[in-house]
């Protein structure tokens, strides 16, 4: 049972920022930063099974992937990986890339790499604040510049470089062959409405990933059943006895918690293990769940999948 503020750990990249305000206090004109990753508290404590991080990107990343279930098993590794990827800010010219304008055979995507024209094989899309979208294992997807960017994927992911362009980093071009689907990216799906205060992100088999939204003064109870990180993207408030604001997050598993909203609307991110959307994820403090328009409504339905997802829609105020 845990409910406790996470702990930041920043990482210097040669792609990051020397400025990472306003999520983060850290600035300093000698040293760039490229992720904060989210900690628990307690160093001994056991480490999560979900990692959520921030990404700070004055360069882009180039070409990676992730493997699938099948060869994350062939490979040693505990399960394959996906990730989502939430906008926090974007400059005018940010691009995201994820998978390929055409298919490519194994031999061609070699080629590719060989001859360093991956860059130009891969599908870029621009981007801007509140946009999220999902990555299916084995997607070969990259990272431009000028972006901020939340990610949560399961913890133990393997990552598959082909190249780097002139960067001295250790590459896997056999391993990112073996594990790219070498596909054309999947159509972008708009976010969808659950809730009055929660719109649907991302649905996966390791992770659901929600926006939600929450009325100035109200409280209402989370049921962190699984393991749940929010992350505070607007607003100030209360969870439990940690005060939250912009660019904090809470790590929460196997307990209820309060939740009290400041004088401004609360809007956060909410992850957890999960890989359907948790049905009452709010409660009100009395117990009785929240109404749900778009479950409640006669005549709708709600299928619950993984997608990829886009322009987040502002997600109303529970009443």
């Amino acid at each position: 049972m845990a409910v406790e503020q996470a702990h930041i750990h920043i990482i210097p990249k040669p792609w990051g920022r020397t400025d990472l305000r306003p999520w983060n206090v850290y600035h300093d004109p000698l040293a760039a930063i490229g992720e904060a990753w989210f900690e628990r508290a307690d160093p001994s404590a056991p480490a999560p099974t979900l990692q959520l991080k921030l990404i700070f990107t004055d360069e882009p990343l180039l070409s990676q992937t992730h493997p699938d279930e099948a060869r994350a098993r062939s490979s040693g590794l505990v399960h394959g990986t996906c990730e989502a990827l939430y906008v926090l800010s974007a400059s005018p010219e940010a691009h995201i890339a994820v998978g390929l304008k055409q298919q490519l055979t194994p031999a061609e995507l070699r080629a590719c790499i060989r001859d360093g024209t991956i860059g130009e094989r891969v599908q870029w899309q621009a981007v801007r604040t509140g946009d999220s979208t999902f990555v299916p294992p084995g997607t070969i997807h990259a990272i431009g510049a000028g972006l901020v960017i939340v990610e949560i994927r399961p913890r133990t992911a393997a990552t598959f470089r082909p190249f780097e362009d002139g960067r001295s980093r250790k590459l896997h071009a056999d391993m990112a062959v073996a594990a790219a689907s070498a596909g054309r990216s999947a159509p972008r799906s708009p976010p969808r409405k659950l809730t009055a205060a929660r719109t649907l992100l991302v649905a996966s088999p390791h992770f659901v990933l929600e926006r939600m939204t929450l009325a100035p003064g109200v409280v209402r109870e989370l049921d962190a059943a699984a393991e749940t990180w929010l992350f505070i993207l607007a607003g100030a408030g209360r969870v439990e006895s940690i005060e939250v604001d912009a660019g904090k997050a809470v790590f929460l598993e196997s307990e209820p918690a309060r939740i009290e909203v400041g004088a401004n609307r609360l809007h956060c991110l909410v992850a957890y293990a999960r890989c359907t959307p948790a049905p009452y994820l709010l409660r009100r403090m009395n117990g009785m769940r929240v109404p749900d328009p778009v479950r409640d409504s006669p005549g709708t339905s709600l299928r619950m999948e993984s997608v990829p997802v886009s322009r987040d829609a502002s997600a109303e105020a529970v009443p």
